[in-house]
């Protein structure tokens, strides 16, 4: 097999004319409306892998690249995750056009509003935009954050306050990083382990877990742009060309971030080749492999299946294929160096429900993460994880990243060691709690 990474997909516009039938979403019970407050969640939890050794070859080589995807797509029909409402964010820039526009006051914010501008919008047609925080260009975390995902005219509508409704985020009218500000994204802390890397922080706002790529019309009143990949494919070329010496990316991501974390790790490592990447995704291990789902959701309303990087290691895929676990495989066959991680709550009620609204059976959540992961690892890919007991939901932006402790292991040393390719085993919880 030729070992050449193959080039980075762009969107093809030509596949967003207009769908007026939305009659895949039917083939699932549309999520009913929930309390907002319960509706949001994010993730953060890593932990030292079972398997041992970490993949050191790319390591030593000139740079170190980390992808964190938390999150999942328990959002996608749970509803959003971000667990509290976010206040506004009145620094909208008006650009649509030419080079990314940058706003922010410095002195007030780590963060500075990117405005990509071009083919960018949210689920509404409204502005896309993204923050940097600029620190140690050699290191770098592209953060996915969370954002709900739709499915049908009641899911997807764009109702709520600030931009978001209690399945997804429709605007980036509430979106402010520096809210809650904690966990990961708490960079006076001297134990955080990402305190002095940049970061790209990209919220999600088109329902669609970032991998989106049609316009949908749901009924006479309501046109979604379901336009996450082409918002996603605008940071990740920021990224390449304003990052070109990163050693080390890291793309973190929360909840619904987390089921598109592989698809992104790996293009990031066809545009930063010399770059040590690791994936991490956070809360979205139990999503099962569901063809009816795939094709139904995933390839004909959101159009992902379209989006699929052209990797040889793709070909003769069809859209039932391309389960969640499916991206962890693909990604990590695409590029063997990759370092693959997540985390997980045992019994994460967000995520359970996320599997029932996609058709499966949550009876017994762990266990479908441990057959996940089983999954992926007979296939060839080594997926670090981190499985935690009980059935909380949040960690990556919360202070609990740094007080999860499981069998002795403290999650932020789990990932310090993940980061530095020091050997590292799985962490799985002996007393899971239900």
């Amino acid at each position: 097999m030729d070992e050449t990474p193959d080039e980075p997909r762009r969107p093809d516009k030509d596949r967003r004319a207009q769908q007026n039938n939305p009659t895949a979403s039917d083939r699932l019970s549309p999520p009913p409306p929930r309390p907002q407050e319960q509706d949001k969640y994010e993730d953060e939890n890593l932990a030292p892998t079972r398997r041992g050794i970490l993949n050191r070859r790319r390591l030593a080589a000139a740079g170190v690249a980390v992808v964190l995807l938390g999150g999942a797509t328990a959002l996608m029909l749970n509803g959003r995750d971000d667990g509290a409402a976010s206040p506004s964010d009145d620094n909208r820039s008006s650009q649509k056009d030419g080079a990314p526009e940058r706003s922010g006051t410095k002195g007030e914010s780590d963060w500075q509003k990117i405005v990509p501008g071009g083919d960018c919008q949210c689920a509404d047609g409204s502005e896309f935009a993204f923050w940097e925080r600029h620190a140690d260009p050699t290191k770098v975390v592209l953060y996915l954050d969370g954002g709900g995902a739709c499915v049908d005219a009641t899911s997807c509508a764009f109702t709520g306050e600030a931009g978001e409704n209690p399945s997804y985020n429709w605007s980036l009218a509430g979106e402010n990083p520096d809210f809650p500000g904690g966990g990961i994204l708490d960079f006076d802390r001297p134990d955080n382990p990402f305190a002095n890397y940049s970061f790209l922080y990209m919220a999600s706002c088109t329902g669609d877990l970032d991998l989106g790529n049609i316009t949908r019309d749901y009924s006479v009143e309501l046109t979604v742009e379901h336009n996450g990949f082409v918002n996603g494919t605008a940071v990740l070329d920021y990224l390449a060309e304003h990052y070109p010496h990163a050693r080390q990316v890291v793309v973190v991501g929360k909840t619904g971030g987390s089921v598109a974390a592989p698809v992104y790790g790996g293009l990031v490592a066809d545009r930063l080749p010399d770059a040590q990447l690791t994936v991490f995704g956070a809360q979205s291990g139990a999503f099962p492999d569901l063809p009816d789902f795939n094709e139904a959701i995933l390839g004909d309303l959101w159009g992902t299946y379209g989006n699929m990087p052209d990797w040889k290691v793709n070909k003769g895929l069809t859209a039932r294929d391309w389960g969640i676990p499916r991206f962890w495989i693909q990604a990590g066959l695409h590029d063997p160096d990759i370092v693959m991680a997540r985390f997980d709550y045992a019994y994460d009620p967000h995520a359970a429900r996320g599997v029932e609204r996609m058709g499966g059976d949550a009876t017994d959540l762990l266990a479908l993460i441990d057959a996940n992961e089983a999954t992926i690892e007979a296939a060839g890919v080594v997926q670090h994880s981190y499985t935690a007991p009980g059935a909380e939901h949040q960690i990556l932006d919360i202070d609990k990243f740094y007080e999860m402790e499981v069998n002795g292991v403290r999650l932020v040393d789990w990932v310090e060691s993940l980061l530095a390719g020091e050997p590292v085993d799985d962490v799985h919880c002996e007393q899971c709690g239900g």
